[in-house]
C-alpha cells in the first residue's frame, strides 16, 4: 500500500469517527436505541447513563480496534453499560452501509445496553 492509500485509508476513518462521535455526543445524524432495560430505568439514571455515553472517550486498540469510535463501556454504579454504533444502507436497511464515510448513504443508530442484553 502506498503513501496516498494510506492517507486516503486514514482520511475515510477519521471521517467515520467524526460522525460516530457526533451521533454519540449529540443524537444527530442517526437513531439511538434503548434496549428494554435500558428503557425502564428511572429518569436520573438514565440521564447520567447517557451523559456518560455522550463524554466517553477512552478509546483502545481493546475497543476500538478500527479507530471508528464505534463501541465502548461505562460503569455506572457497579454495573456495565455498552454502546455500538452501526452504519446501515439508507436504501437497503438490512444491511450494511457500502461506505460508512458517505452519511448521503448511511443511516447510523446508536444502541446502548447493559451488560445482560449482549
Amino acid at each position: 500500500m502506498d503513501r496516498h492509500e494510506d492517507a486516503s485509508r486514514l482520511q475515510r476513518t477519521r471521517k467515520i469517527q467524526e460522525l460516530n462521535d457526533r451521533l454519540r455526543k449529540t443524537g444527530i445524524g442517526g437513531k439511538v436505541v434503548l434496549t428494554r432495560a435500558v428503557a425502564a430505568m428511572g429518569a436520573p439514571e438514565l440521564t447520567d447513563l447517557l451523559r456518560r455515553v455522550r463524554e466517553f472517550d477512552t478509546f483502545t486498540g481493546g475497543n476500538d480496534p478500527w479507530g471508528e469510535h464505534d463501541f465502548g463501556e461505562v460503569i455506572m454504579d457497579g454495573d456495565r453499560y455498552y454502546w455500538k454504533i452501526d452504519a446501515y444502507d439508507v436504501n437497503n436497511p438490512g444491511f450494511g452501509s457500502p461506505d460508512a464515510a458517505d452519511e448521503t448513504i448511511t443511516m447510523r443508530a446508536i444502541t446502548i445496553m447493559t451488560a445482560m442484553d449482549l
